[in-house]
């Protein structure tokens, strides 16, 4: 069976990302949580993966790490898998838009880190130029597919696919700390709340006793240990 390594639940992004591939394609697998930074967590993130990070997938002998290079693989090796957009255009852009996701919006992860359990109401006159910024591309990107989609379904391409899936942690932070978007952006952000692997996500967030102060408190990724996801 496959073996997926994750950091908290509430806390990692990354980690969610490659949960939810799995959990939404229907794919047996279990799951071990090495919470983030605690006393021997190096030692524990160093048995499965080289980069030192989670997630890491494992199956058998092979080592999958990175949470786009676990998604694709998934995507490959399970044919029901949650995957990319059939029609060659949706799939070209829905591909382009987890990229995008993947290497960019660093403002965004420095400044409303994933914290699952958090509430608060956080102006956006609090936030950096360059988070509101991209707090205005992240709107024109779901605006943008959603109004495309139209009557074809609720997520970004109308049915649910790999690109939704990359995006669900930003839609939590959204609910996080309270900050509104656009009618068809607010779509996509209840669709996420609303799906049955997210709510199994967020319930095994409350279960969880670690806290993470530098995050609780507000403080930017930059001034704490965590990598921006």
């Amino acid at each position: 069976m496959l073996k997926l390594v994750i950091g908290n639940y509430n806390y990692s992004s990354w980690s969610l990302r490659a949960w939810l591939q799995l959990r939404a394609s229907c794919i047996p697998f279990e799951v071990e949580r090495i919470p983030l930074f605690s006393a021997d967590w190096q030692t524990q993130v160093g048995r499965y993966s080289p980069a030192g990070r989670v997630p890491v997938l494992v199956e058998n002998d092979l080592v999958v790490w990175d949470s786009m290079a676990i998604q694709e693989y998934v995507i490959e090796r399970y044919r029901d898998a949650v995957g990319w957009p059939a029609e060659p255009k949706q799939r070209a852009r829905a591909r382009s838009i987890s990229a995008e996701m993947h290497a960019g919006f660093i403002a965004i992860r420095n400044e409303l880190p994933q914290n699952i359990r958090g509430r608060t109401t956080l102006s956006r006159n609090r936030l950096s130029a360059a988070c509101r910024a991209q707090l205005q591309r992240i709107d024109a990107i779901w605006t943008n597919c959603r109004a495309a989609a139209r009557g074809d379904g609720p997520w970004l391409f109308g049915q649910l696919s790999a690109a939704d899936l990359v995006y669900v942690p930003v839609a939590l932070r959204l609910v996080t700390y309270g900050i509104t978007m656009s009618r068809h952006a607010e779509e996509f952000v209840a669709a996420v709340q609303s799906f049955g692997p997210v709510r199994e996500w967020i319930d095994a967030a409350a279960d969880e006793i670690e806290e993470l102060p530098f995050i609780d408190d507000l403080r930017p990724i930059g001034q704490t240990p965590l990598t921006p996801g």
